[in-house]
């Protein structure tokens, strides 16, 4: 399962790349610029969102901000602790994508079917939760051996 999950995402990370081609956004920043559309989050917020470490989100965080594409506002809860937001800028280059990956979206809809993409949506959902249960212990054991 493990190396099927890997592939998976290798698969995805590929397909992001074609995606953002052009768009002047990487796949990471992409990811974090995407993390944050909704609402403005910490850095360690949209890692823990996205199951990264909060050093590699801050590296891209940084690079967004200077990029003008990220803003860092005050966080009203934490005085250290900004809050990330898409610039109108930022917000342009992930809007500026919704065609493109709706279309892909519906191209792998279709050679793969709403049932199974259902299915795999529910196996993930219930999976995920289930391994950050226990994932101090499995972590550990991971290490250990």
């Amino acid at each position: 399962m493990v190396l099927g999950v890997f592939r998976l995402n290798g698969f995805f990370l590929h397909a992001a790349d074609g995606l953002t081609a052009g768009s002047g956004l990487t796949t990471a920043r992409w990811q974090v610029l995407r993390a944050v559309f909704h609402e403005p989050l910490t850095v360690a917020g949209a890692a823990r969102n996205m199951g990264l470490t909060r050093q590699t989100v801050q590296r891209v965080a940084d690079a967004l901000v200077a990029e003008g594409l990220c803003r860092y506002l005050p966080n009203p809860a934490h005085r250290r602790a900004k809050l990330l937001a898409p610039t109108e800028r930022g917000l342009r280059a992930i809007q500026h994508l919704v065609p493109r990956v709706t279309a892909w979206s519906e191209h792998v809809l279709d050679a793969v079917g709403a049932k199974t993409i259902r299915s795999a949506n529910d196996s993930l959902q219930g999976l995920l939760p289930a391994l950050l249960d226990c994932q101090e212990e499995l972590l550990h054991d991971a290490r250990t051996g």
